[in-house]
């Protein structure tokens, strides 16, 4: 569609020229009849000239890239079919420099107006390239992150269940149902630039059940929402590393407060738990923050804060606009 449209503007602005340009010739000609205007015959000839020049000449030298050369047959063009017009057209019988002080403007202007419109048009579709390769780079990249998000959260999901089968046979369904509902979330609905924050939610709260579970009696798991309304999307997985860095990291009998609030379409998210200073420092730890930021700079540019703090407790702080 976008090239169609392309191609009827480009159509467009070559019969509106050559009809401005024919009405300004033929008024500035005025003391011819239509029949003996000898412009009318040139305007075959100026034609193919245009035209020869914006699909051979043009695109051959600006691919070699031989500019200063191209000006010069430019005003070799130019200054030729000038002559022609003076002395086998119009057959004025003037000097050169008279020939070309009164119809040289009559070479020129469809040459560079036409030189001009096919430089534009050519610079158009080169942006529209760099745009579209842009957009392929940023989608692959965040498919990339959003890949090394993925296997840490079900295999700590799948970890949970494996303990719990031991242990609570009895209560073992509930898991795997939940599994199966965060596995829906990561392989198909991830895949999606923005889901319901609803479904977010929802994936978040099997998470951290997931982990009550597993961390029974070793963590305390505080967990609050506050949220006005769910009608609001948001990029997938976003939330996730930063809790799933907070289980992680955080000592053994330690606390992990996590707090989710929604109000007029910004969320704020803070994460504190208590750290190892070997853990806090190493790399997988310090890769998914930067994982993180770089999904957000990639989607939420301008729309976010991300502070993550590192004193007495590591406390990250995310607001985000949802709008």
């Amino acid at each position: 569609m976008r090239i169609i449209n392309k191609h009827i503007s480009q159509a467009l602005v070559h019969i509106l020229f050559w009809m401005l340009f024919v009405f300004v010739s033929l008024f500035l000609f005025s003391d011819f009849y239509w029949k003996e205007n000898p412009f009318l015959q040139y305007l075959v000839l100026l034609v193919v000239i245009v035209y020869i020049n914006n699909f051979l000449l043009l695109p051959f030298f600006v691919r070699k890239k031989l500019y200063i050369l191209y000006v010069f047959v430019f005003a070799a063009i130019s200054f030729l079919a000038t002559q022609l017009y003076c002395y086998s057209f119009a057959q004025c019988g003037c000097t050169v420099f008279k020939c070309l002080s009164d119809y040289l403007w009559q070479s020129l202007v469809p040459l560079i107006f036409f030189s001009f419109v096919w430089i534009l048009y050519r610079f158009i579709d080169k942006q529209e390239e760099v745009e579209t390769i842009k957009k392929q780079h940023t989608e692959m990249e965040l498919k990339f992150l959003k890949s090394q998000i993925n296997p840490h959260v079900l295999f700590n999901n799948l970890n949970t269940i494996y303990s719990y089968a031991l242990e609570k046979p009895k209560e073992t369904p509930e898991l795997v149902l939940m599994l199966s509902e965060n596995l829906k979330h990561v392989l198909y609905e991830s895949n999606e630039k923005t889901i319901s924050l609803e479904k977010e939610i929802h994936f978040i709260d099997n998470y951290i059940k997931f982990q009550k579970i597993r961390t029974e009696g070793i963590k305390q798991i505080n967990y609050s929402k506050t949220i006005d309304t769910i009608q609001h999307y948001i990029a997938p997985l976003l939330l996730i590393t930063i809790i799933e860095n907070a289980f992680k990291h955080s000592t053994i009998n330690s606390t992990v407060n996590i707090h989710i609030e929604v109000i007029n379409g910004v969320l704020n998210f803070t994460c504190i738990n208590n750290f190892d200073n070997e853990k806090v420092n190493s790399s997988d730890l310090k890769i998914g923050l930067q994982n993180l930021e770089k999904r957000l700079e990639l989607i939420y540019k301008d729309a976010y804060t991300l502070n993550i703090n590192k004193t007495d407790l590591f406390k990250v702080t995310l607001k985000l606009n949802l709008k």
